[in-house]
């Protein structure tokens, strides 16, 4: 579905060098992909140049083993911006989202396992085999991450208050002022409406390490370690790492259909949501072209944005261009050299590009049968519907996990998010079978004893997690009908994401809001004029949010108002 009726190579070089556009967007990413949806929507002339066969960057179906379509990249679905999904009309487009209750499952070697949801009864029930006290906290707790959720979200849907660049206008710089001001005195009194108490916790939860947070609010293993794993999800920290704990609010950030908290599968898989952008942008008449890799961008004497060079020799001309890459594609590859600041060249070089991530994609022929809910029935149970969390029984034994790839070695006793979308869609499997998602961690980018391109020890690697699934699920690796692996290098090479970060660069507290992607140019604008960054390198950072698309879209056209 997502294939179809984009540009051949042959057709697009030519069409794409018939005029000048308005605006160019290197990469058809979901955040790509926005931009070009709200610039056309518009009235620019837009061309979209997407370096893959197929569009949806790392929010992509593809289907590797016939009859099984796997998001091979992201998996679910919870950050989209609501005003995006309303505005683009996403609906309209085709996209559909398949709410999950129970949203989590953690199986445990014992015998015993913890189901979690929306359903605030069932949370209670289950949380109370382990510990009443922590029963009656967990809905404070839950309650507490969304008022401070509340706080951020107006941070998510605006550009960050940045000073503006030298060389601005009178005028310029007084609205930049008002602007700024007005910002910070709205959320101000967001703040305060907290309260002192909930601001200070505010503040311990942005500083603190994630475990630290949760030893505060629980006391059980299994419940504090299936929570923790938000908070250190896609990246090489651990659950003891300080400023860990604000991605806790990753657990109640998103929502579907205005359900706070609710992660859902998209049908059709995570492409389905590029597909629904695509088609929004081009009803507005967007230009989508695939296997069209940018080589360079040109640039003009004055130090202005003239357009790019594709691989095949193509000039494509423009005076505004959008990058949906990582930045230090963008600036430290695409941008000829000896163009940029040397300050913010370094500042680009040394930023945190670190991975720990991998990502197993599997065919199966049954589904996994979990020994502690001692069941032993083909259908799908509440234990398949949510994520399920293999080895993540005590916040222990995540921490363990990372400091093997501190040690430079691939986790002994790897942490696995394991989800099955084909118990609710049904429309990416063949019937009986099911499509698996393994979301891995932590596998270095340069392991010590060995490397990804050794097909043996990628081997080793997936059986060591095959086996440990096998210990909660016994009989799953004779389940297995093929496999997709996808490494830090391989989604450096495969979906262009540098170091196989999956967010673009870290997420650390000193790389968010005004130093995302570096101090001084959080606004999507760049030291070169009609270059923008509109990716998740940018504010408010990753995740198929659209945030960043739809922000750099809305800077992009107010520079073209004062031209």
């Amino acid at each position: 579905m997502w294939r179809r009726s984009f540009s051949t190579a042959t057709n697009a070089s030519t069409a794409l060098k018939e005029k000048k556009w308005d605006a160019l967007v290197i990469g058809a990413g979901h955040n790509g992909l926005t931009a070009a949806a709200y610039l056309a929507g518009s009235g620019l002339s837009v061309a979209v140049l997407e370096r893959r066969h197929v569009i949806g960057g790392a929010a992509v179906t593809e289907e590797l083993i016939p009859g099984f379509k796997f998001s091979r990249c992201s998996y679910l679905q919870s950050l989209l911006r609501p005003s995006l999904i309303k505005e683009l009309e996403l609906g309209r487009h085709g996209l559909k989202l398949l709410k999950r209750s129970p949203s989590s499952f953690t199986p445990c070697l014992d015998g015993s396992y913890l189901l979690l949801g929306p359903d605030r009864e069932l949370n209670h029930s289950e949380i109370s085999k382990f510990s009443v006290n922590d029963a009656n906290a967990y809905h404070r707790y839950e309650k507490q991450l969304e008022s401070f959720c509340k706080l951020m979200d107006p941070l998510l849907d605006s550009p960050p208050p940045e000073t503006a660049q030298n060389g601005a206008s009178f005028n310029d710089r007084l609205k930049d002022k008002l602007r700024k001001s007005a910002f910070w005195a709205s959320f101000m009194r967001q703040a305060l409406s907290l309260g002192q108490k909930d601001l200070v916790d505010f503040m311990d939860l942005l500083l603190s390490p994630a475990s630290k947070v949760l030893n505060k609010w629980f006391e059980t293993d299994v419940l504090k370690a299936t929570l923790a794993t938000d908070a250190v999800i896609g990246s090489t920290a651990s659950v003891h790492t300080p400023g860990s704990g604000y991605v806790l609010l990753h657990h109640v950030m998103g929502e579907t259909d205005g359900e706070r908290g609710i992660w859902s599968y998209v049908e059709g898989g995570m492409g389905s949501v590029s597909s629904a952008i695509a088609n929004a942008a081009r009803e507005s008449g967007a230009h989508i072209v695939t296997s069209a890799e940018v080589s360079q961008l040109m640039i003009k004497d004055s130090g202005t944005v003239n357009g790019v060079l594709l691989a095949d020799g193509t000039e494509v001309l423009s005076p505004i261009v959008l990058s949906n890459a990582t930045p230090y594609k963008t600036f430290l590859e695409l941008v000829p050299n000896n163009t940029l600041p040397d300050d913010f060249t370094r500042a680009l070089k040394y930023s945190d590009y670190s991975s720990a991530t991998t990502k197993i994609n599997l065919a199966v022929d049954k589904l996994p049968q979990f020994q502690c809910c001692k069941l032993n029935h083909p259908d799908a149970g509440p234990q398949h519907v949510g994520t399920i969390h293999i080895g993540s029984e005590s916040m222990e034994e995540i921490d363990l996990a990372c400091q093997d790839a501190v040690n430079g070695v691939p986790s002994r006793r790897p942490v696995i998010e394991m989800t099955i979308p084909s118990v609710l869609d049904k429309t990416i499997s063949p019937p009986g079978k099911h499509v698996i998602n393994l979301f891995v961690q932590y596998t270095p980018y340069k392991p010590s004893d060995g490397s990804w391109g050794d097909s043996a020890y990628r081997e080793s690697f997936a059986q060591k997690c095959f086996s440990l699934i096998e210990e909660y699920a016994p009989g799953f690796s004779s389940s297995i009908i093929g496999y997709d692996m996808l490494t830090p290098p391989d989604l450096e090479r495969e979906i262009g994401l540098t170091g196989g970060n999956i967010f673009h660069g870290a997420m650390g507290l000193d790389s968010l809001f005004l130093m995302r992607p570096v101090k001084g140019w959080s606004s999507y604008r760049t030291p070169l004029q009609g270059l923008y960054l509109c990716g998740s390198g940018t504010h408010p950072g990753g995740g198929v949010m659209g945030a960043p698309g739809r922000n750099a879209a809305h800077v992009v056209l107010q520079d073209v108002e004062k031209r």
